[in-house]
């Protein structure tokens, strides 16, 4: 049956390439700085951008015009800016042209395009951006709080904040501009309003807090009407990774203001001042670690409607904290992203009842009950059951990740968390009151909303899964910012995992928008002499200042911009962190003179597969030295430096620091590689990034490979690599001649290997290689994550070289693209397709009875260079002929093509082992083709 779906699929995308030209569309997924409709940002001049809806083969944008005005439908009478047609295909970060928007200002925008062949669009849906208050002077609102005056704050219950307040006047737009020191949730006229949760999310606060903007205009209504928060202490002062609490402060806080427009023309603003009245509820205690205790009997109803009694309130107290730091929130929210249903209860063998919702993830679950008033129920999450099937929890350490939750009594009760989530497959429930069945709990996932998945399938299911666990594991981690965990007590921003993560992160979702608002916490947190701390937002080091940065984590600072412009073609990026890029690389020279980088602490390649005792005569020492793996990131980072440097026209800093790049390499030849081509200690890990880095002279590169595959062979295709080398591995292997030892490592399901886990049933990443043993034990409590994804980072060679698609580096951002298939693995087909800047980027290969079809279908205004594995160029058709313009390199055949759908077919004729394409020279005859 797949095999017939896999052929109608290819038949399908073969025929829209021959169909009926249609008549062009209207643009559309009309975006400003990556967000749809974005209402409350502080970019003076945002950017803009919106995808074609041309369908002709060779689809490229001549011109555009883009119209602003202040009413969607104002644009023929009234606009604020008429660009005019502009005769260039910029479709993708176009600078707004018109006049600066007015603090609260809301405009409209439309776009149309003009084809090829000069044929116009129909003009695009309207869509919209709204500007922020943007400087602090413009609030007029207050920090209030109800927390006394501490020197250290203990878990207590979440803090109500309300004011009622009268309109006399009708409403015709309101807007509410809140944030909070701690996190919130908040009413209007008992209505929630927005569907965002843990607001305002997680920034460096001392230098960035944002806060949100949200339209109530129809939550509003003449006559009385009322406005009320809840605050929990969230990261600003609750229990964040290994150190406590009170990393912020210890007084929660909101600031709110809300500005009401009337149909004469008149205003009103509500803001926070000591107005307000102040009480507890049902929230108990709320912290992100711990859990959430709720006592259902304590609720106040109506507490943020009008009519209210507020009499027993007290007031609040006015708190003396800046605003400078205020920042619209510059990235998408953490929302309900789906529900998962349980697919079993367990009575495990030391008595517990346990929900098994059959999937790890991040985010909480909601109870449905019924039972006498006074009764609690306990719910406590894992990850994992052990080997005799109790339910685990040494793995997350202090965090208890429990919920307590008393009832009212009624007919029927449902509740939700607010201000904690947890990582969890597992629910054990005690107190509840009879036996619960499937329907009383429904597990709510939680992540930062990033769109939907892009799409990796195969005819291997267990590499299916590792995508598909890649994915979980990035929901669970991205959430506000990019973690090491969600379950545990530490749940960081750990550098060094985003940083070897982050392309692959780019091929899962759409991470733009999420990746760069992480960057600016980056920025901010970044030391004075330019070292970066190992988490951001920083809050070790702000109770340990020796820290100095180390080499793969505080390289994030020019890797993660660095994939940020490739995969979404974003010079601005470069140039708002080129000055943090350059601290730090000068920063590292200070410390490595001579280029040699062996001072101060390293991580070095972080739980790198170290065998056990009785294992060592078939897995001996995996160990690389912290010296060759940070000079290696120091001429890493100082070329990718050099590079930024070059795409923003600072010619002097580019030799600058290709120089600098150069000398570091020397000196890791001079200091790591003999005159025979070993490298450092022989590992895995040592060639791999010798290799992936460019750090070897290119008459020992081959000779590098060969050593790194008698690595791998050493080890009976296994890996042995760490955070570090693991991402490098397969490429340094594919790209020089050694692809089938790739595609062994990829698909090696025994123990250590990336389909171990998958084997073992594992929903998400692992920490460690060895989580859990093949003799089922765990490995040490103190640290083995289970939703951890840095290993994860594989699934970038599986889009980049085993589907074949990735960015053409003089063009980035998919404006050019390369399909470069790579099969192997004894896999007959690849099925990819990734959502690009200017539309869906797709390629799907499939091998049968020795005969190759690739179909390939190309996004408007870019284009590709496609590359066919083991092609004759007479014996290519694409169109029932040769394609035109395609030449020979080595054993493949490469093509230029433009937008459409295109399917290729011909006789597959495999390399010969260490053949091209695989050797360095096939991969110079492809480099020669790419169009320039």
């Amino acid at each position: 049956m797949m095999r017939v779906l896999r052929c109608c699929l290819l038949c399908v995308l073969a025929s829209m390439a021959f169909g009926t030209a249609r008549a062009a569309e209207a643009p559309f997924a009309l975006t400003a700085e990556y967000m749809t409709d974005p209402v409350g940002i502080d970019v003076p001049r945002p950017r803009l951008a919106w995808k074609l809806g041309f369908h002709e083969r060779g689809a490229v944008q001549r011109a555009w015009q883009v119209q602003v005005a202040a009413a969607p439908d104002a644009f023929g009478s009234a606009p604020l800016w008429d660009s005019g047609r502009v005769d260039t295909a910029d479709s993708v970060h176009v600078p707004y042209g018109g006049p600066l928007l007015a603090p609260g200002q809301r405009v409209y925008w439309r776009v149309r395009a003009w084809n090829g062949a000069d044929a116009v669009s129909p003009w695009s849906v309207p869509a919209y951006f709204e500007a922020g208050l943007v400087r602090p002077a413009e609030w007029r609102a207050r920090w209030i709080t109800a927390d006394p005056v501490a020197a250290k704050s203990a878990p207590g219950p979440a803090m109500l904040l309300r004011r009622q307040f009268r309109l006399d006047r009708p409403v015709v737009r309101a807007r509410l501009y809140i944030t909070s020191l701690g996190v919130y949730e908040a009413q209007v006229n008992g209505r929630q309003v927005t569907d965002q949760v843990l607001r305002p999310g997680w920034t460096s606060y001392d230098k960035r807090l944002h806060y949100q903007t949200y339209d109530v205009t129809g939550h509003l209504k003449q006559g009385d009407n009322a406005i009320g928060a809840m605050l929990g202490d969230g990261w600003y002062r609750g229990g964040i990774g290994f150190n406590g609490r009170d990393h912020y402060g210890t007084r929660r806080a909101l600031l709110a203001e809300l500005r009401v427009t009337h149909a004469d023309g008149t205003a009103t603003r509500i803001v926070t001042d000591d107005r307000w009245r102040a009480s507890t509820g049902a929230v108990l205690s709320s912290d992100l670690l711990q859990g959430e205790t709720y006592d259902a009997r304590l609720e106040q109803p109506g507490w943020a409607a009008p009519g209210f009694g507020d009499q027993a309130w007290r007031t609040v107290a006015v708190l003396d904290h800046p605003k400078d730091a205020l920042a619209g929130q510059a990235a998408p929210g953490v929302r309900r992203i789906m529900e998962v249903r349980p697919q079993r209860i367990l009575r495990t063998p030391q008595g517990d009842t346990v929900f098994d919702f059959g999937q790890n993830m991040a985010g909480w679950v909601r109870l449905a009950v019924r039972g006498p008033a006074g009764t609690t129920i306990r719910l406590r999450h894992a990850e994992v059951l052990d080997k005799d099937g109790n339910f685990y929890t040494a793995n997350l350490r202090t965090a208890a990740q429990t919920h307590r939750y008393t009832l009212k009594g009624g007919p029927g009760e449902t509740w939700e968390p607010r201000f904690t989530f947890q990582g969890f497959r597992y629910v054990a429930v005690d107190g509840f009151p009879g036996r619960p069945g499937l329907e009383a709990l429904t597990a709510i996932v939680l992540h930062s909303d990033l769109g939907v998945p892009n799409r990796w399938e195969s005819s291997h299911p267990l590499l299916n899964r590792l995508v598909r666990n890649t994915e979980w594991g990035q929901r669970g981690n991205f959430l506000e910012v990019p973690t090491d965990c969600p379950q545990r007590n530490e749940r960081l921003g750990w550098t060094g995992d985003v940083q070897v993560f982050a392309r692959t992160a780019t091929y899962n979702f759409g991470s733009a928008a999420f990746l760069a608002k992480w960057m600016d916490d980056l920025a901010a947190d970044q030391k004075a002499d330019g070292s970066i701390p190992f988490v951001i937002p920083d809050i070790v080091s702000r109770k340990k200042a020796s820290i100095d940065g180390a080499a793969g984590w505080s390289d994030a600072v020019t890797v993660v911009p660095w994939v940020i412009y490739q995969a979404y073609g974003d010079r601005a990026i470069l140039a708002r962190h080129y000055g943090s890029m350059k601290a730090w690389v000068d920063h590292v020279a200070r410390r490595a003179p001579d280029g040699v980088w062996n001072t101060g602490f390293q991580f070095g390649d972080w739980l790198a597969y170290q065998a056990p005792a009785h294992e060592a005569r078939d897995y001996p020492g995996a160990t690389t030295g912290k010296d060759l793996v940070a000079t290696a990131y120091f001429a890493r980072s100082a070329d990718l430096l050099a590079r930024s440097a070059a795409v923003l026209g600072k010619d002097s800093d580019a030799r600058h620091y290709a120089a600098l790049a150069a000398r570091v390499r020397l000196a890791f030849n001079r200091e790591f590689v003999t005159a025979s081509g070993r490298v450092g200690e022989n590992t895995q890990t040592a060639y791999a990034l010798a290799l992936r880095f460019d750090l070897l002279p290119a008459e020992q590169r081959a000779a590098a490979a060969r050593r790194l595959a008698g690595a791998v062979a050493a080890r009976k295709d296994h890996l042995s690599t760490g955070f570090l080398g693991t991402p490098a591995l397969l490429f340094a292997l594919g790209d020089h001649g050694q692809i089938e030892t790739a595609w062994r490592l990829l698909t090696r399901e025994t123990y250590p290997s990336w389909l171990y886990p998958v084997k073992q049933g594992a929903t998400t990443i692992w920490e460690r290689w060895d989580g859990i043993r093949p003799d089922g034990g765990f490995q040490d409590a103190a640290m083995n994550s289970f939703n951890h994804y840095a290993y994860g980072a594989v699934v970038e060679w599986m889009y980049a070289v085993a589907a074949g698609i990735d960015t053409d580096p003089a063009a980035p951002g998919y404006r050019r693209s390369i399909v470069r298939p790579r099969p192997g693995g004894g896999l007959t087909w690849v099925d990819a397709a990734v959502e690009t800047p200017y539309g869906r980027l797709a390629a799907r290969w499939d091998l049968r009875g020795g005969t190759m079809r690739l179909a390939v279908a190309v996004p408007p205004n870019t284009r590709s260079t496609v590359v066919l594995p083991g092609a004759v160029l007479e014996e290519l058709s694409l169109d029932g002929e040769v394609p035109p313009g395609a030449r020979q390199t080595g054993n493949d055949v490469t093509l230029r093509i433009g937008a459409g759908h295109y399917l290729f077919t011909y006789p597959w004729r495999p390399a010969t082992p260490g053949a091209a394409p695989d050797g360095a020279g096939d991969r110079a005859a492809v480099a020669a083709a790419l169009p320039k």
